[in-house]
């Protein structure tokens, strides 16, 4: 337990990082939220189609850990934001996650420049199913491969 707490201890500058976070209170519908801008800034959308979504993402050093690499929680979010937003409505809200199944596969290094591409696998009823692959656009490795499934009931339009 004690190596534990040793690890999860910030140093210093770390504590004074944190300390001097300001994060404003959250106007909805009106601008992106704290955690939107953190996880989704840098993502650029290259191409959409029905039930294909391809994007470019540059890995920067918020999304890594203390060693320089793509921490598993930001390839989580990405699978998570980015399967989401494949099965998307404009108009409506978005879908709730049910479940996610990652396999990580290999890791990035700051700067790398990573291609994610989210395909609808399926649907039945509000129920979706997507899956999400993160290449690194220089060598071609898989990072990670992520199945997700969402649910969404929503009004008739009709």
């Amino acid at each position: 337990m004690e190596k534990a707490r040793e690890s999860l201890k910030l140093t210093d500058e770390e504590s004074e990082l944190v300390s001097r976070l300001n994060v404003p209170p959250h106007r909805v519908s009106i601008e992106s939220s704290f955690y939107e801008d953190f996880t989704m800034k840098g993502i650029r959308v290259d191409r959409v189609d029905p039930g294909l979504i391809a994007c470019t993402f540059k890995v920067p050093p918020r999304h890594t850990d203390r060693s320089g690499k793509l921490c598993t929680g930001a390839i989580a979010n990405l699978v998570d934001e980015v399967g989401g937003a494949v099965v998307h409505v404009e108009g409506l809200p978005m879908n709730v996650s049910v479940d996610m199944s990652i396999s990580f596969l290999s890791t990035a290094k700051l700067d790398d420049e990573l291609e994610i591409t989210s395909r609808v696998l399926g649907q039945r009823g509000g129920y979706f199913g997507t899956i999400v692959l993160i290449r690194n656009k220089a060598t071609g490795e898989v990072v990670a491969e992520g199945r997700h499934s969402l649910f969404g009931k929503h009004a008739s339009k009709l």
